[in-house]
């Protein structure tokens, strides 16, 4: 197969609609040879969390994809968000606009969001002379927007070389601010309705991502598409009308100037009021329809995706999250895979919105009391403390 242009190879992957597809190899290709992965995490995030900044900690994980994407002018680019964290994959044409970006966006945290972001630029050269890959997929949430799904073990790598200081950026000088146009983090928490939010981190074990992985992977998600819409924690027309005030404190924090703020705070509080009578009225303003727009923030939300392992933030009624547990644990006896697994009553939303007026908006979504940065820490204190606790099996929050 030849290779795909620098700029046409997400767009050019074939999608597959089914979520069900993240476990078929076929579904995946192989990053180009001079691409490189833009890497970032919130340094002590579950601290930050536990001091109830949730919301903070998830719009430096997704600032790091507004500025990378907004300095290669929007493209179409695979990512991934991690909650505390994000992995952009790019061209090499691109490379020195997201270095100059990564380096903007770790002094914007720093100063505005007081908290210390870690980011890093791995070259696919150095992933592959370690024997692995970045193989991506394209997952159609909805037929609006797609989502990359990665695989081949080189993210997981790329990621622990950027926690041991590899591949690092200069940081931006002080008040250098990167382009974060579009980001937003306006929407309160999301309750359950099912049962309880429920983000879930399975990866590989020992015997790495074959056949019995992969069955887990397909188990798992067939016992969450039992609920509801398949477990998403987003209500169908959408989440309620509201304003959070951390959220829009991180949102006017996002503008270029300080001077601008008020009129930058004043125009967020104009927008959701506006939102909110249109969505009451049914009147529609131009090409905006508020309802539709709700309906389709539901309908273009990540609450799943694959990251070289599963990752979930689902609604789920005591019994399926009974099954779902009982699977991990014994797969994770068996040395089959390795999880962390988060509870919590309500799900966050942070969102990524290009233009105003399409209907490509992205919204991210975690838990919104540690979700996949606690899971996460979950599953790496198992794998600190060895095979004892890996038989012990599932903690709770």
């Amino acid at each position: 197969m030849p290779d795909p242009k620098q700029d046409d190879f997400f767009r050019n992957l074939p999608v597959f609609s089914r979520f069900e597809g993240v476990t078929d190899n076929d579904n995946y290709r192989p990053l180009p040879d001079d691409w490189h992965l833009a890497l970032a995490d919130i340094v002590s995030s579950t601290e930050a969390i536990s001091a109830g900044r949730y919301k903070a900690v998830n719009m430096a994980g997704a600032s790091v994809i507004s500025a990378v994407v907004n300095a290669l002018d929007q493209g179409d680019y695979p990512f991934v968000f991690g909650g505390d964290g994000a992995l952009v994959a790019i061209p090499r044409a691109g490379v020195e606009r997201v270095r100059t970006a990564l380096a903007a966006v770790q002094r914007w945290v720093a100063e505005e969001l007081q908290l210390s972001l870690r980011v890093a630029l791995v070259p696919m050269t150095s992933v592959r002379a370690e024997g692995l890959d970045v193989l991506v997929a394209r997952f159609g949430a909805s037929p609006l927007v797609s989502y990359a799904m990665f695989a081949g073990g080189g993210a997981s790598w790329a990621e622990k070389q950027m926690k041991a200081g590899r591949f690092g950026v200069e940081l931006a000088p002080d008040s250098v601010r990167p382009d974060l146009k579009g980001l937003s983090c306006r929407w309160n928490p999301i309750a359950a309705r099912a049962g309880e939010i429920v983000s879930i981190i399975a990866t590989p074990g020992p015997a790495g991502n074959g056949p019995d992985f992969q069955h887990l992977v397909s188990d798992i998600i067939a016992i969450s598409m039992e609920q509801g819409r398949d477990g998403h924690p987003v209500p169908p027309d959408g989440p309620q009308l509201g304003l959070s005030l951390a959220g829009l404190k991180a949102e006017v924090a996002t503008a270029d100037e300080k001077s601008g703020r008020l009129t930058r705070r004043l125009s967020i509080i104009g927008q959701m009021v506006l939102i909110w009578f249109l969505h009451k009225t049914g009147i529609t303003l131009g090409r905006f329809d508020a309802r539709r727009y709700k309906r389709d923030v539901a309908a273009n939300s990540d609450f799943r995706k694959f990251d070289d392992g599963l990752k979930m933030t689902i609604d789920v009624d005591r019994e399926h999250l009974s099954r779902i547990e009982t699977r991990l644990a014994e797969a994770e006896r068996l040395g089959i895979c390795r999880y962390g697994l988060h509870r919590q009553e309500a799900a966050l939303m942070t969102c990524f919105v290009p233009t105003p007026l399409s209907r490509d908006h992205m919204h991210f979504i975690d838990g919104a009391d540690g979700g996949y940065a606690i899971a996460a820490g979950r599953l790496a204190a198992k794998l600190h403390s060895g095979p004892s606790t890996v038989a012990a099996g599932t903690s709770h929050s």
